[in-house]
């Protein structure tokens, strides 16, 4: 298929810039898969509109204030110095493997960081989306010494789609600087005014109340619209509740490049399954009961799962699994699915067009458009049984 096959037009206005004054407060479409018809609901009735022993799977991953504002030390000059350089972006996507804390990220302007740099973070009791005025004219005029930085990164690599490899100098707790120095990585549709701190907003409301495990560059955002009062309904309707964790990175920001969705590749992001989720897992195929998703992350991990060999048991791995209309459109595991509304021509739409049908999703989208549904992270949901 062609991904323009996946294009609809959304007015701007619709792009949800901020989440519902209150948590939950989202309005919530049903879609069936067997009939293709939809209704409008609230989320705050999920409950009623679940069955008894349904498994419901959550991503418990927690959103690193992952956005960094450095300073960059360019290669050595002929006087074996590094020349001090300016402002840079830096989006941390996800931490490797090994001895090191090194890590992917994409950063902003690309071509002016190269690998054999450094790039030095200071702590700026800034918590904005980038440095002040004056203090954006010391970083050009070179007056922020790199031994006054808090954090300290080489630059290792550079990988085919641009992003870049980093190597951070230890220091004594690395998160605990992220959280002072770092900001939400909110997505580019969703815009703020630079030079301003983060909202309370944004910290709080850019966070599931059930995340825990920190790692993910963006949120699971079908989470989003859960409440601690929600959840509680939800067992007390007989829904069991269990989660898994999938940390979000590079692929969610890469863009797709390819004409048709055969040629897409996505990233390996980390996944961990809990023993006690792989248990409830196995225990509702067995006793014929739902297995219903919350969102794609936890929807590609599912089926990530489903097709490795042997049983489902505890485990940790990664998958780059992309589900799509007539590629691994086959679901073993999911049969139910909570998701938010995704951008157009995006791998997402078309996870939830292979749950659905194509026509049926873009109908569907069609109504939320003309219904003045909220798009994308702080948006509103849709409901697929």
């Amino acid at each position: 298929m062609l991904v323009s096959d996946f294009h609809y037009d959304l007015p701007e206005e619709l792009i949800a810039q901020h989440p519902p004054a209150v948590r939950g407060a989202s309005r919530m479409m049903i879609l069936s898969r067997a009939t293709g018809e939809f209704l409008d609901k609230q989320f705050t009735d999920l409950p009623q509109l679940l069955e008894l022993g349904d498994l419901l799977i959550l991503n418990d991953s927690r959103v690193l204030p992952a956005r960094l504002y450095a300073t960059r030390s360019g290669l050595r000059t002929q006087h074996n110095s590094p020349a001090p350089s300016g402002q840079v972006e830096v989006l941390l996507t996800q931490r490797l493997a090994g001895e090191h804390n090194d890590w992917t990220a994409l950063v902003r302007p690309a071509k002016k960081v190269q690998p054999g740099e450094a790039l030095h973070f200071y702590d700026l009791a800034l918590k904005g989306t980038g440095f002040s005025p004056s203090v954006k004219n010391s970083i050009e005029g070179g007056a922020l010494a790199p031994e006054g930085a808090v954090l300290t990164a080489q630059v290792l690599s550079t990988g085919e789609l641009g992003e870049r490899t980093l190597r951070f100098s230890p220091v004594e707790d690395f998160h605990a600087i992220l959280d002072r120095i770092g900001h939400m990585p909110l997505p580019p549709y969703i815009h703020r005014e630079k030079n301003t701190p983060d909202t309370s907003e944004d910290r709080d409301r850019y966070q599931t109340v059930f995340a825990r495990e920190r790692g993910s560059a963006a949120a699971p955002t079908a989470g989003l619209h859960f409440t601690p009062e929600i959840l509680a309904a939800l067992a007390q309707r007989g829904v069991e509740v269990q989660t898994l964790t999938l940390h979000v990175g590079l692929g969610t920001f890469q863009p797709v490049r390819a004409e048709r969705t055969e040629d897409i590749r996505l990233h390996a992001e980390p996944y961990t399954l809990p023993a006690a989720t792989a248990a409830a897992i196995v225990a509702a195929q067995k006793e014929g009961r739902r297995i219903i998703a919350v969102g794609t992350t936890t929807t590609r991990t599912l089926e990530h799962i489903a097709r490795q060999p042997g049983p489902i048991t505890a485990h940790s791995g990664s998958t780059s699994l992309f589900l799509s209309p007539g590629l691994n459109d086959d679901f073993k595991l999911v049969q139910g699915l909570l998701t938010n509304f995704h951008l157009p021509s995006s791998t997402l739409l078309m996870l939830v067009s292979a749950f659905a049908g194509r026509e049926a999703v873009l109908r569907a989208y069609a109504h939320a458009v003309a219904a003045g549904y909220r798009f994308f992270s702080y948006g509103d949901c849709m409901l697929i049984t």
